[in-house]
């Protein structure tokens, strides 16, 4: 993996040109020009390591979760397929301002909660303001798995569109609306060498748990160090209004302090219109610099309880109580994730 340096511009810069060398570092021979405007049923042809079943695999799920596949692959005599997509049975829709910006566009990975691929109704004109493309999966609503569908093609849009337009490395951005804005906090966590930022519009969950694992801990400083997230639901919304208070305080516990969230006045359940579009990416532009005494702290603080919960468990496989070791190295592998790796690994071992 690459070493992470203080300086922000050029370390995203070194991993956006990373991510495209994985995403075949030329353009793509069947890739069109620079097409403007609305494009509907667009189907892609470029595949990258980043969506392969194992990135997914060690990004997604926590470590002991991870370290089960071969197991599981062997004694069911099935082979994980390089790639869960197959991309010539899918389409997306595209939207590209008439104007690039002089350093590129910006991007918008946007995570449906319906099946559809659809530009949302008054977004055209935001985007055009900002310099942002738009790009969305059809297939990839809430009835669709997030492992094998959902993450995938969202991950996929984006290498395609970095095959054919030229992008801002600062700004690209993951979205999504209600069920699809879960998934995409998931990405924004799993691929911050990728996402520089998240649109969360009506649909958040809390981080460190059994259902939204930490991913590797080089990922997870990324994410704490360039990661900005912006939270807006509708000021009806109450459920989500207090799931966004109850996800950007868990955020913040992981010391992850980029966060803002924003009400869309007289709104309900429903994604954000053009004025409060525009008010998130005027938020979700403007990133904040980490305080790095403030994070430092932080983090110490986290690794003395996640080495104090490893020491404990040694210390119960040592005295022979290998089954209350097993409980707690699960409970660890849940709340810590990929924090604990692979010193959780190695300690499953017989």
């Amino acid at each position: 993996m690459l070493r992470l340096s203080p300086s922000r511009p050029r370390l995203r810069c070194l991993l956006a040109l990373g991510v495209f060398l994985m995403a075949h570092s030329v353009l793509a021979e069947d890739a069109p020009p620079n097409v403007t405007g609305l494009q509907s049923d667009v189907v892609f042809s470029q595949y990258s390591p980043l969506s392969g079943n194992a990135e997914l695999a060690r990004r997604l799920l926590s470590p002991l979760t991870a370290a089960q596949l071969p197991r599981i692959l062997a004694r069911t005599g099935k082979v994980l397929r390089d790639q869960p997509i197959n991309l010539s049975q899918e389409k997306f829709v595209v939207y590209a301002p008439a104007r690039a910006p002089p350093h590129g566009y910006g991007l918008m990975v946007f995570v449906p909660p319906w099946p559809q691929a659809v530009l949302p109704r008054g977004w055209a004109s935001v985007l055009d303001r900002y310099g942002l493309i738009f790009v969305s999966a059809a297939r990839s609503g809430n009835e669709a798995e997030m492992l094998s569908r959902r993450a995938p093609l969202a991950l996929l849009g984006a290498v395609n569109i970095m095959a054919r337009y030229k992008l801002d490395p600062e700004r690209i951005y993951i979205g999504g609306f209600s069920g699809g804005s879960r998934v995409a906090m998931r990405l924004a966590l799993g691929w911050p060498d990728l996402f520089r930022g998240a649109l969360l519009n009506a649909g958040a969950d809390p981080i460190g748990d059994e259902q939204v694992p930490l991913p590797p801990s080089d990922l997870f400083r990324l994410f704490q160090e360039e990661t900005r997230l912006v939270y807006v639901s509708g000021a009806y919304d109450r459920v989500n209004l207090g799931l966004d208070a109850i996800g950007a305080a868990s955020m913040r516990d992981w010391c992850v302090f980029d966060v803002e969230t924003e009400v869309a006045p007289r709104v309900g359940h429903a994604a954000v219109d053009s004025t409060a579009l525009a008010r998130a990416l005027a938020a979700l532009t403007h990133p904040a610099r980490a305080d790095p005494a403030k994070l430092a702290a932080c983090r110490s603080a986290i690794d003395k309880k996640l080495a104090a919960a490893l020491g404990d468990v040694e210390s119960l496989q040592a005295s022979g109580r290998r089954d209350e070791a097993q409980k707690l190295l699960i409970k660890i592998d849940r709340r810590f994730g990929g924090l604990a790796a692979p010193r959780s690994v190695d300690l499953t071992a017989p």
